[in-house]
C-alpha cells in the first residue's frame, strides 16, 4: 500500500521533463565544445597558411632539399623521409600490435596475468614520446646496431603506437556480440574460422579507428627522432624501396617536425616562414592519411554492417 501511494504521488510528467532539459542541456555543452575544438583547429590551419604561404603556393619548396638560404630552402628529403617513417611505423604497428590485441583477448584468458598485462598495457599509452626515443636509442641503435636510419626511426614510432591499437584492438573485439561466435560455433566452424571470417571483418571498424588515432599522434612527433639522432639538414634522398630496399632502411632520414624545428630554431624571419608553410604541410599529409584511413573504416563497415 506504502508503494502505491509512493507511486500515485510521483509526477511522471515533471520527471521525463527533468529528463529532457539534461539530456538538452548535455547536447548544448557537447556541442560548445565540439565547436571549440573545431574553431581551434581551423585557426591554427588558417594562420599556418597565411604565414607560410609565400613558400606554400611556391612549387620549389616541395622540390629542393633544405639550405642556409631560407628562400632557396625547400622540404623534399623531409617530407618523403615522413612518408617513409609513417609507413614503417604503421606497418610495425599492424603487424605486432593487431595479433597482441586479437590475442589477449580471445587466447590470453581472464586471469590475473591477463589483467596485468592490459593495465600496463594501457599505461604505456600514457609515457612520454621521449621515454619511447631513449628505449629505442639503447635498443635499436646501440644494441641492434640500426643506426640512425628510417628502420630505427619505423620502429620507434611503430611502438609508440602500439599501445592504442593493442587496446582499439581489444575493444573492437569485445563488443561483437556473444551469439555471433555461438552461431557460427553451431555451423561447424573452428576457433580460428570464427575469428578470421567473422570477429575480425566485423571489428575492422574500431581497428581502424585505433590505427588513426595512434598514426595521427606518431606523424607531429620529434622528440624520439632526435633521440636516434635524426638529422637536421640532410640534402639527398633515400634510395627507393623498389631499387634497393636494404638500403633505404639503412638510409639515414629526417622528418617534417625535424625541419620545422630547425627552422623555427633560426633568427631569420624567412626561415619561420619555412616552418610555417612546412607546418601547413604536415597537416594536410596529415589529413591525407585519416582520410584514407576513414574511406576504409567506412567501406569495411558497409560491407560488414550487421
Amino acid at each position: 500500500m506504502e508503494l502505491q501511494e509512493r507511486l500515485r504521488e510521483f509526477d511522471i510528467q515533471s520527471y521525463t521533463k527533468g529528463v529532457r532539459l539534461r539530456d538538452k542541456a548535455f547536447e548544448i555543452v557537447g556541442a560548445i565544445a565540439t565547436l571549440l575544438v573545431l574553431t581551434f583547429l581551423f585557426a591554427v590551419s588558417v594562420d599556418l597558411l597565411i604565414d607560410g604561404w609565400v613558400r606554400i603556393k611556391d612549387p620549389n619548396f616541395y622540390k629542393s632539399f633544405p639550405s642556409r638560404f631560407p628562400e632557396e630552402a625547400g622540404i623534399l628529403s623531409a617530407w618523403v623521409g615522413t612518408l617513409y617513417v609513417m609507413s614503417g611505423a604503421i606497418f610495425w604497428a599492424v603487424i605486432l600490435g593487431i595479433p597482441a590485441g586479437i590475442y589477449l583477448e580471445e587466447y590470453g584468458g581472464k586471469g590475473k596475468i591477463s589483467r596485468i598485462i592490459e593495465a600496463n598495457i594501457s599505461n604505456l599509452a600514457a609515457v612520454p614520446s621521449i621515454v619511447y626515443g631513449l628505449l629505442a636509442l639503447g635498443v635499436f641503435v646501440y644494441r641492434f646496431k640500426f643506426g640512425e636510419s628510417i628502420l630505427t626511426a619505423g620502429l620507434t614510432l611503430g611502438l609508440l603506437m602500439l599501445p592504442v591499437v593493442v587496446v582499439a584492438t581489444r575493444e573492437s573485439i569485445r563488443r561483437i556480440p556473444r551469439s555471433i561466435r555461438e552461431a557460427a560455433y553451431a555451423l561447424g566452424a573452428t576457433r580460428w574460422e570464427t575469428l578470421f571470417h567473422h570477429i575480425l571483418p566485423y571489428s575492422a571498424g574500431g581497428i581502424l579507428t585505433g590505427l588513426i588515432i595512434a598514426a595521427s599522434r606518431a606523424i607531429g612527433e620529434t622528440a624520439p627522432l632526435i633521440t636516434i639522432g635524426a638529422l637536421t639538414f640532410i640534402a639527398f634522398l633515400p634510395p627507393a624501396p623498389w631499387q634497393d630496399f636494404i638500403g633505404m632502411l639503412k638510409s639515414p632520414f629526417t622528418a617534417l617536425p625535424i625541419q620545422m624545428f630547425n627552422w623555427i630554431s633560426r633568427p631569420q624571419e624567412a626561415f619561420h616562414t619555412n616552418a610555417a608553410a612546412a607546418g601547413f604541410v604536415l597537416l594536410v599529409l596529415a589529413f591525407l592519411m585519416n582520410s584514407i584511413a576513414f574511406y576504409l573504416r567506412f567501406k569495411v563497415r558497409r560491407k560488414y554492417q550487421w
